[in-house]
């Protein structure tokens, strides 16, 4: 009855906190405007700029921020206990990321969508634009090199998914050129899609379970490489095309997918609780002691603040609510329901990822040998059931080393402990499991692509701002980001090991926890100084700001300086050390821009934007933005 109970007050205080700070924040704080004109109405070109209906671009920006953010993170950082978690995602989505996310998207929205990175040139200063762009960029390449690792590594373990996962795409442009060309009802045509998806995972249980890529007799031609390129290939495309064709359409879809599925876990878990099948407490523990944890496992304090990133706050958010949705939001008014919102619906992903990382795995027979292998909670230990605390114990107990939660099991533990809750209400585990992996791998899928166009869009405006002409083009620009991208993901993890050729992500993957996270803290500074220039309140950002500065900087020191950090590990790991060394660099330095700046700011607006050289006909005409 307590992971009931865990379940239901997550959810209420989400929707009060949605009815209550939320309101306060558009109303009092930030006073959205329904007549206001926006960006997508503004700049309309029907290719990045495209007025969307707010349940669309809801879908859009959802299932960009989720990924698989709020999914390793929790799975990982259960190992601390359930506890500290929990709190972290309820408190840090309601007080933190959504204003995160919020005030990004309101702060593009007034500036002709512009990218976060572009408008602190004008909030804070010129050189803090550079500063934040160079950051952003950064961070982008590490999503872009691992993501499609992700995505591989969920192929290769759960290989029932590729087939609706791919099935997807050209369902999403067939329901694009529908509403977009034909007038098309979206909410029929995304339905429709979704059954044909929901279709594609029966059959890909039980008809096509066993697609796979077979290694070639050139090594860096594994599996996971041709994943890699294949993903990358695709997402160079659809960086390029209009929104509408494939970005909204697979987006409006996945996230029907996502409520749907987190819909029947949300019932399963309740009848398990119910009938006595899943118990929290009877799971894992609450609290960890230090003695049950990894030796080399980093301390709690910061680190759970940079583990759960999707899911509290991450500084990812900040660029999709700049880069993508503010040039599709139709309606200033819709800022609250797309920013705030879909913050604390990944929110409430992540608590149910908590609770199927504990009470779900626990439900389940487990094989403590092969804790990666797709059906793994069916089998027994020697014809022995294994529940509870045995079987959370097998998965984050049985460990030897930090390092040994590797990218399968994090994963596995959410798509196994769903489909456990899934068995609950019926559905058959095979069924369960494949419609699991769909979810998680489709997520991933939207990340890496709209993670694309915004790296797009991150190396465009540098090219402009330092004026290369042939780098502000956008094809130049997706093509720079993609192979860039490719090539880190190519590399292999440890020279000389052929096996290891397509991990390269996984070289610069342990800064990227800070980084992303120092990122918040830097669109919390963005958000600050509008509202400063404005004399408006400053508390409810200045808090958060504060902690995601100091906490990330916090562990990306630590990192560098433990007892076998990357400056005590020279040789393997001086890349990590010098490249940790230039992000907190660059953090100081706008830190520094902004103190200079901050004592002059207050009530001082903004040189404004200059005057476009065509409006559009809305904007000429001064009509109505919704």
């Amino acid at each position: 009855m307590g992971t009931l109970l865990v379940a239901i007050g997550s959810f209420v205080g989400f929707i009060v906190a949605y009815n209550t700070y939320g309101r306060w924040l558009s109303k009092t704080v930030f006073h959205l405007d329904s007549n206001a004109l926006v960006p997508s109405k503004e700049l309309q070109d029907d290719v990045d700029f495209v007025p969307t209906k707010k349940e669309v671009i809801f879908g859009h920006h959802f299932t960009s921020i989720a990924g698989t953010g709020p999914i390793v993170g929790p799975a990982i950082a259960v190992l601390w206990g359930w506890l500290p978690a929990l709190l972290w995602v309820i408190f840090g989505s309601i007080f933190i990321g959504a204003v995160h996310d919020f005030g990004a998207l309101v702060v593009s929205l007034r500036n002709r969508g512009q990218t976060i990175g572009e408008v602190a040139g004008r909030i804070i200063s010129p050189r803090a634009k550079i500063l934040f762009l160079f950051i952003l960029f950064f961070a982008l390449t590490i999503v872009l090199a691992i993501f499609g690792l992700v995505i591989a590594t969920i192929f290769s373990l759960y290989p029932s998914s590729v087939l609706p996962v791919w099935i997807s795409l050209p369902i999403a442009i067939c329901v694009g050129v529908w509403i977009h060309k034909f007038g098309g009802n979206h909410w029929v045509a995304s339905l429709v899609g979704l059954l044909i998806v929901y279709f594609c995972i029966y059959l890909g249980a039980y008809h096509f379970d066993s697609f796979e890529i077979k290694p070639t007799s050139i090594a860096i031609l594994n599996p996971i490489v041709i994943w890699t390129l294949i993903l990358l290939t695709y997402c160079y495309i659809a960086s390029v095309l209009p929104v509408w064709v494939l970005l909204q359409p697979r987006d409006f879809i996945n996230s029907h997918q996502l409520l749907l599925a987190l819909g029947l876990m949300v019932v399963g878990l309740i009848i398990a609780c119910l009938t006595g099948q899943a118990s929290l407490s009877e799971s894992a523990p609450a609290i960890a002691k230090t003695t049950e944890l990894p030796m080399d496992a980093p301390p709690i304090w910061p680190f759970l603040f940079i583990t759960i990133a999707c899911g509290a706050v991450s500084g990812f958010h900040c660029l999709v609510s700049s880069g993508t949705s503010s040039k599709q939001v139709e309606c200033e008014d819709d800022a609250k329901f797309v920013g705030y919102g879909a913050m604390l619906l990944e929110g409430a992903l992540a608590v149910v990822v908590i609770l199927a990382c504990c009470a779900g795995v626990g439900m389940g027979k487990f094989d403590k040998n092969n804790v990666t292998n797709t059906y793994s909670i069916a089998k027994s230990i020697d014809g022995e059931e294994v529940r509870g605390a045995a079987a959370w114990n097998a998965r984050y107990r049985e460990k030897a080393s930090w390092n040994d939660y590797k990218l399968g099991a994090k994963v596995g533990a959410f798509i196994e402990g769903g489909a456990n809750f899934l068995s609950a209400i019926g559905i058959p585990l095979k069924l369960g499991v494949c419609l699991i992996a769909v979810l998680v791998a489709g997520f991933a899928a939207t990340t890496l692509d709209t993670a694309t166009r915004l790296q797009r869009y991150v190396i465009q405006e540098i090219g402009m701002t330092l004026r290369v002409p042939p780098v502000s083009n956008k094809y130049v620009a997706t093509g720079i980001a993609v192979v860039l991208g490719g090539v880190i993901a190519a590399m292999p993890m440890t020279p000389g090991d052929p096996t290891s050729y397509g991990k390269g992500g996984f070289l610069l993957w342990p800064l990227f926890g800070a980084t992303n996270q120092l990122l918040a803290g830097l669109a919390f500074m963005v958000t600050l100084f509008y509202l400063w220039r404005r004399k408006k309140p400053i508390w409810f950002v200045l808090i958060p700001m504060v902690i995601m500065l100091i906490m990330p900087a916090w562990a990306m020191l630590w990192q560098m300086f433990n007892e076998n950090g990357w400056y005590n590990n020279w040789s393997s790991k001086r890349h990590l050390f010098l490249f940790g060394l230039v992000v907190l660099a660059l953090q100081g330095w706008m830190m520094v821009e902004a103190f200079l700046v901050w004592p002059k700011a207050k009530g001082v607006l903004e040189e404004k934007l200059p005057p476009l050289e065509k409006n559009s006909k809305l904007a000429a005409s001064g009509g109505r933005s919704c």
